[in-house]
């Protein structure tokens, strides 16, 4: 099957891009021909259609007032990328795409080339664009719902966008266009929910298309587990942004006789780093981003990863390599989270915000190693039972072959 892979970064930027390459790789394994089309970057691998990428955009840099302007038309609607991925498929005649995060940087123009060509869509889902203008669905730090049944309003209302107000305008406009007067989604035939609790979140919400929950996949294989660890040292990897609990981690950790590791990147740094020196924890270094076999070493050093999220989170990748490690994980009970740390088993949940319940999570392990060794294992053995590539690929080519029927 020749197969197009859809998302706005392709490079190692985050879980979505992560998610796109690995479930590339595991397709291309099994013999099929797979295409990667999204936005350019300096950071891109040299990918053979390249020349048909999105022109790069970056909605953070200073830009003249005429240059946002045209830059905010592109969200509503990128004739750009319409024309571009008209192109492709000219090109490489796929016989299906899978969409990952294409909102913004690529918009969904792109919808309607693939229904022009009666090409089938899937799509798997990695946060709340679909139901939330912002993506998040947070507010004041604080998970909100209050654009449940198409109410996007509120984000205009509240500035949930960057605390902008005309950011937040034109994301509640684009969500009013896309979802009330286009109807533009619905070229997609299938929605794929890595989490259970993002796919009932979204129908909660008054989400229509049709969701399934396919968990993602890790490759035990790959990992090798680390029984042995650097006695009281943890470790936290992730963005480091507010909605990732970081600062509240931060808190936890004062007075704990162990020590943390913050690997990551992300608009908080600064203000961590100057936290950890105002206030003087000497247990807590910041590493910056780490990846490959570097983020491995760092891992396997650690007697566990904390996952401190206060936001929906969807079902972290992060969760799914501590485990492939033999590693516990101290979560927070929030989103997808549960789904995968079971207490005293795979690891321990805690309230997130809470950073006296996350203490006493932290101390538990400080004081109960035999308990977090096993732990570890149960990790290990809980990927290898039920997070197999094989089964996953098996399960992804039955949806992608129902809605190549659905379609046809």
């Amino acid at each position: 099957m020749k197969l197009l892979l859809i998302n706005k970064f392709l490079y190692p930027k985050g879980g979505d891009a992560l998610s796109t390459f690995s479930t590339g790789a595991l397709l291309s394994m099994k013999k099929n021909e797979v295409i990667y089309w999204g936005m350019d970057h300096p950071q891109n691998p040299p990918y053979p259609d390249r020349d048909l990428f999105v022109s790069e955009i970056d909605y953070h840099r200073p830009l003249a007032l005429g240059k946002k302007f045209g830059l905010s038309l592109g969200i509503f609607y990128s004739l750009e990328s319409k024309r571009k991925v008209q192109k492709l498929i000219q090109r490489e005649k796929p016989d299906l795409v899978h969409l990952n995060n294409f909102a913004h940087q690529i918009s969904p123009s792109i919808l309607d080339v693939f229904r022009a060509h009666g090409l089938p869509a899937v799509m798997t889902m990695h946060d709340y664009k679909l139901v939330c203008p912002n993506y998040l669905m947070l507010w004041k730090g604080k998970p909100c719902e209050r654009c449940r049944h198409g109410r996007y309003y509120w984000c205009a209302v509240r500035r949930c966008t960057h605390r902008s107000f005309l950011k937040s305008v034109v994301n509640t406009a684009e969500m009013y266009l896309h979802h009330r007067l286009l109807r533009i989604y619905d070229g997609i035939g299938l929605f794929i929910s890595p989490s259970r609790f993002l796919m009932e979140k979204v129908k909660e919400m008054g989400f229509r298309g049709e969701a399934v929950h396919l968990p993602n996949f890790v490759d035990p294989k790959a990992y090798t587990p680390c029984w042995s660890s650097i006695e009281g040292e943890i470790c936290y990897v992730g963005r480091l942004s507010s909605e990732k609990g970081i600062l509240t981690l931060l808190e936890a950790m004062k007075g704990l006789p162990l020590r943390l590791k913050i690997i990551g990147e992300g608009p908080l740094r600064q203000a961590i780093e100057d936290k950890i020196k105002r206030e003087r924890m000497e247990n807590v270094s910041l590493l910056g981003y780490r990846s490959g076999k570097e983020l491995e070493k760092e891992i396997g050093e650690a007697s566990a990863v904390v996952v401190p999220s206060e936001w929906y989170e969807n079902s972290p990748r992060v969760i799914y390599e501590a485990f492939a490690m033999g590693k516990p994980v101290i979560g927070a009970r929030i989103g997808g989270i549960p789904e995968l740390v079971e207490d005293h088993r795979t690891g321990l949940t805690f309230e997130p915000g809470n950073p006296e319940d996350l203490k006493e999570k932290i101390r538990f392990l400080s004081e109960n190693r035999e308990a977090f060794l096993e732990m570890g294992r149960n990790g290990r053995k809980f990927i290898e039972e039920n997070f197999d590539p094989d089964l996953y690929y098996e399960k992804l080519m039955t949806l992608y072959r129902k809605t190549m029927k659905k379609d046809a």
